[in-house]
């Protein structure tokens, strides 16, 4: 409960919920998924999963999710929707899902279609291993230390609900490309800084040795 003002507490206990982890104030995404995180590894947690409060994905695939974590094939598994078939992406939805998918995974070195799913299974060893420093959101972050961390990360197709509601993650389009393209580049420059550095000076690299070239 990351500070909300609906009935969100009222709710989960009255579905049973067991625990249910409390912050003082709106903190964040990324500093909620990190206190539960905490708070499963605390009471001897083997998995974690992890689900939107949106009711996007579908819940049925939980074992579909667990399952190479079960068989010792993977620390970390990702489910993947279906983002160029999704009914409710519009198409620059949908282009910059993939655009990003793609960056993220050159800079992770995984093979994960969709960077930005919610939808995870950790095991004990990846919740203890993974270090969450943006307060925005864990979804990019947390696939690019793994994947640069010599985490096994894995990806399955997953189905997804009808959408009850807009997301309260970000306001606009605009506000959630320029969070996320920051923690790109913080990601990049912490784990990749050469390929990084390399790319930015390229250009005026080229463009010098095209004058040097004419000169000589």
């Amino acid at each position: 409960d990351d500070g909300s003002s609906d009935r969100t507490v009222a709710v989960a206990q009255e579905l049973g919920v067991h625990h249910i982890v409390r912050l003082a104030g709106n903190r964040g995404l990324a500093t909620a998924f990190a206190a539960g995180i905490r708070h499963a590894v605390a009471r001897g947690a083997d998995i974690v999963v992890n689900t939107d409060g949106d009711n996007q994905y579908f819940g049925g695939d939980i074992p579909r999710l667990v399952e190479p974590i079960l068989n010792g094939s993977a620390d970390m598994v990702v489910g993947c929707r279906p983002i160029a078939g999704h009914q409710e992406f519009g198409l620059l939805k949908k282009a910059l899902q993939l655009i990003g998918s793609w960056v993220v995974r050159r800079i992770s070195r995984t093979r994960v279609r969709d960077a930005a799913s919610g939808f995870r299974a950790f095991s004990r060893q990846a919740c203890v291993r993974l270090f969450v420093h943006s307060r925005f959101s864990y979804c990019l972050e947390t696939l690019i230390q793994a994947g640069n961390s010599g985490l096994r990360v894995e990806s399955l197709d997953i189905r997804v609900n009808p959408k009850t509601r807009e997301s309260r993650l970000y306001r606009n389009m605009p506000e959630y490309v320029g969070r996320q393209v920051s923690t790109l580049i913080s990601m990049a420059l912490l784990y990749r800084p050469f390929e990084f550095f390399v790319a930015l000076a390229a250009p005026l690299f080229i463009a010098a040795l095209a004058l040097g070239i004419r000169y000589m």
